[in-house]
């Protein structure tokens, strides 16, 4: 993901310009990984820029701080008109949004308490996730050595910065492999998800996906699709998946903020399908596509306008 410079950050409840958005390098955040965050987009529409599921986004924020035992005192309608303050202030037509609520300055050690709570929200541009080719071509991924954490290790359905080292992991050892991405296996060895985004799997015409509480985040695109799939009459199966579930698939995709839906050509250095996008793949994104950009009415609600009237 390329990061590019925008005007000014929302920070603790003003707009600060980019460089001097700072935490102190003693934070707790830095040094204990106490932070829990969201990663959202505006897309530039015919009605103007519009975020996709703020509200949702936003929730979930709350529920990881609630996970993490991180206070919050924002309400869920502040935080959500920060959002639309800082994207607009930064005159963006598309990008994508990170919240942070993270532990800063204030004590060293474990105990992250006497830590004061710090709210930061920033904008920038962002394109297709894995470029515009990939959207159509698909991806290459490889199971990763590395498991999803166990429900009782770490909370997996946080969205914090202390699961992403797991992330991290399975990413760098996908890159060193000539992978685009990783499936990450959970500790019981089924397909849980990519390195940061949910993972659905087609045997005929029945979409599959992992369900909730084994060891995946809750994404809101995977909900998205979930819906699309119900507008499609799609058989849908929350389900563990088996490992050779994802080898002898007709079609694989990963969904996520970032990821959108994208396809999955192989596996392992092994074909899915016919080593392209598969049909059931390009219909549900072409769907998602022209939601968000608001090309196709409205209908689940998912867009939120910066510039409501």
């Amino acid at each position: 993901m390329k990061l590019e410079k925008s005007e000014v950050i929302w920070k603790n409840g003003e707009l600060v310009p980019w460089d001097e958005a700072r935490v102190h390098v003693i934070g707790h955040a830095l040094s204990s990984a106490s932070s829990g965050f969201e990663g959202l987009r505006a897309y530039e529409t015919p009605r103007g820029t519009a975020e996709e599921y703020l509200e949702d986004h936003i929730r979930r924020l709350e529920r990881s701080c609630r996970l993490l035992d991180i206070p919050l005192e924002y309400s869920r309608d502040a935080l959500c008109a920060a959002v639309r303050e800082t994207v607009r202030r930064n005159g963006h037509k598309s990008c994508y949004i990170r919240p942070f609520v993270l532990r800063g300055y204030g004590a060293l050690g474990v105990d992250p308490t006497r830590c004061p709570v710090e709210v930061v929200i920033a904008t920038w541009p962002h394109g297709s996730h894995f470029g515009d080719e990939a959207r159509e071509q698909g991806i290459d991924c490889g199971f990763s050595s590395w498991r999803r954490v166990a429900q009782d290790t770490l909370p997996a359905m946080a969205k914090s910065a202390g699961n992403y080292v797991n992330s991290q992991l399975a990413i760098m050892e996908a890159r060193r492999h000539g992978y685009h991405d990783a499936i990450v296996l959970d500790v019981a060895g089924y397909a849980a998800e990519g390195h940061g985004a949910n993972l659905f799997v087609v045997h005929g015409e029945t979409l599959f996906t992992p369900p909730q509480g084994h060891s995946v985040l809750s994404g809101v695109t995977r909900r998205c699709v979930l819906a699309l799939a119900r507008d499609f009459d799609l058989t849908v199966r929350e389900q563990r998946i088996a490992r050779e579930m994802v080898s002898t698939a007709d079609e694989v995709f990963l969904t996520g903020t970032a990821a959108e839906i994208t396809p999955v050509r192989s596996v392992d250095k092994r074909p899915i399908g016919e080593g392209t996008r598969g049909p059931l793949t390009e219909k549900l994104q072409a769907e998602y596509l022209g939601l968000v950009r608001g090309q196709l009415d409205d209908r689940h609600g998912w867009l939120s306008y910066v510039d409501r009237k």
